[in-house]
């Protein structure tokens, strides 16, 4: 007898590659955090900080997002963020994360590089040991702030860059073009580090273009609007650019009325190199198995499309060539 879905699903090989690691912070884990670090929450309880996940928009959920992130201040606060997600990820067949974190979220507040950067590779090294599970940091830039902004925040960065894959750029979107952001991401280039960036999420197409032209990305994060531009789709499939599509956080936050209506079946179809991830999941209610699980149902998925979903997932990450490979091997061996 197969496997029914779900079993299926959380069973096979994949990677994420769209998962900002403050976006992890589970409501109990909030509140445990809060109580160690003595800071008071504006929340009684719980299920009082999830009847606030409730958003409007983008920048309604950035308002509760920076919120919540107040209460990491310890090595081992961020150690035990990043472990509790690593943890879920393997559970949901992850076998290597490319990981967002906001560092100026945390320097704003006067928690330094050390702190965050040491606290993330503790848990980093003890879930590749004990789970089996690989990932790597992606140094994420805010838009609302100024591109002077992000090149101090690279400059800090400098000591860790070895533990760093990237350099992305998130935040809201709209207003904040990407061309703000191109002396930092030609610094970045100049350092060795890939380039992704949030574009076409609320953002206009123009915002992936340019994003491609003037950052030289070699990802699209999120990109649900490059199907208002047919040249665009055009371009990203011939340069098998990759979207890191998030459904859940789509339908949260209202980028489309429903699941029924998401466009990533009908961009498969067409040769897009597109990934299902879970974006920020303690706030949009799903981790990668729930967003591979929720859209295989609304969207009518096959088993065929489920695998290729994670076959570009695992071709998309920055890993070398040979974990990549040996990743891509275990894929067919899972299938057949």
């Amino acid at each position: 007898m197969g496997m029914d879905l779900d079993s299926f699903v959380r069973a096979l090989p994949k990677a994420e590659l769209h998962l900002h690691i403050e976006g992890t912070l589970e409501p109990e884990l909030m509140f445990e955090l809060a109580e160690r670090n003595g800071i008071e929450l504006p929340y009684g309880s719980v299920d009082e900080v999830r009847a606030a996940y409730e958003f409007t928009d983008l920048q309604s959920f950035l308002d509760i997002y920076y919120q919540g992130a107040a209460v990491l201040i310890t090595e081992q606060d961020f150690a035990d963020l990043m472990s509790a997600y690593l943890t879920r990820a393997s559970a949901d067949g992850v076998r290597h994360a490319e990981i967002f974190f906001d560092a100026q979220t945390h320097t704003e507040r006067g928690i330094g590089f050390p702190v965050f950067m040491d606290g993330f590779a503790a848990a980093q090294r003890d879930a590749e040991e004990r789970l089996g599970i690989s990932s790597s940091l992606i140094l994420c830039f805010l838009r609302h702030l100024s591109g002077e902004d992000a090149l101090d925040t690279l400059e800090a960065a400098r000591p860790y860059l070895d533990r760093m894959v990237g350099v992305g750029l998130d935040s809201g979107e709209v207003g904040n073009p990407p061309e703000r952001f191109a002396e930092v991401f030609e610094a970045a280039h100049d350092l060795g580090l890939r380039r992704v960036a949030h574009a076409g999420e609320e953002g206009p197409p123009a915002y992936i273009q340019g994003a491609l032209d003037v950052l030289a990305v070699e990802r699209i994060d999120h990109g649900v609007r490059v199907e208002e531009d047919a040249e665009l789709v055009e371009r990203v499939v011939a340069e098998s650019i990759p979207l890191t599509m998030c459904p859940l956080s789509n339908l949260k936050l209202q980028v489309v009325e429903a699941l029924t209506d998401h466009n990533l079946k009908r961009l498969l179809d067409r040769g897009v190199k597109v990934t299902i991830n879970s974006d920020d999941p303690a706030y949009f209610g799903g981790y990668i198995g729930d967003n591979y699980l929720a859209v295989a149902e609304a969207l009518g998925l096959s088993r065929g499309d489920v695998v290729q979903l994670a076959r570009n997932s695992i071709e998309a990450t920055f890993l070398p060539n040979g974990r990549r490979e040996a990743l891509l091997i275990e894929l067919e061996q899972f299938i057949r």
